[in-house]
């Protein structure tokens, strides 16, 4: 049955879209903190040869797992885009700067002290190393070189 004519019964309606899972920025804070926690409670491990008087052993070593906000998404159950939309809100955009700081400089620090692979973490942070190369050519040069493009012209003549 259709609704009556002329209803207005979109004006009852308290809100539009999903309920926000993070409204109060403690609470996001408080998880976000259980992330990192979680990070340094559950590192990654891998399987090293390990010699000791003569004999060799396969142990498990346990490597620094790198902070994610991706990670941290899935953590916290929502999106990307939902964390992107999060630093539109004023109430929440300080607890979000905080969180990728933290990601951010443990990435860095995991990486300058090679506990995380260094070219794989300045890719993800930016950071490039640029060099400018500029190649200088003397006069003697240009003149040898348009010498040498004025003789193939008049070859092809």
């Amino acid at each position: 049955m259709p609704a009556p004519q002329g209803n207005q019964f979109w004006k009852i309606r308290s809100r539009s879209g999903p309920k926000k899972i993070f409204s109060d920025p403690a609470v996001l804070w408080g998880q976000c903190c259980d992330y990192f926690q979680w990070c340094e409670d559950h590192p990654l491990m891998a399987a090293e040869l390990v010699k000791f008087q003569g004999t060799a052993t396969l142990k498990d070593v346990p490597k620094m797992r790198a902070m994610t906000i991706n990670g941290l998404c899935f953590y916290l159950k929502i999106s990307y885009d939902t964390w992107r939309n999060y630093k539109k809100e004023k109430d929440l955009l300080e607890v979000i700067r905080e969180a990728e700081q933290v990601i951010y400089d443990q990435k860095f620090s995991g990486a300058a002290a090679d506990l995380l692979n260094p070219n794989i973490i300045a890719r993800d942070l930016g950071l490039v190393d640029k060099q400018k190369h500029e190649v200088g050519l003397d006069k003697k040069t240009i003149d040898h070189a348009a010498k040498i493009a004025d003789a193939r012209k008049r070859k092809r003549k």
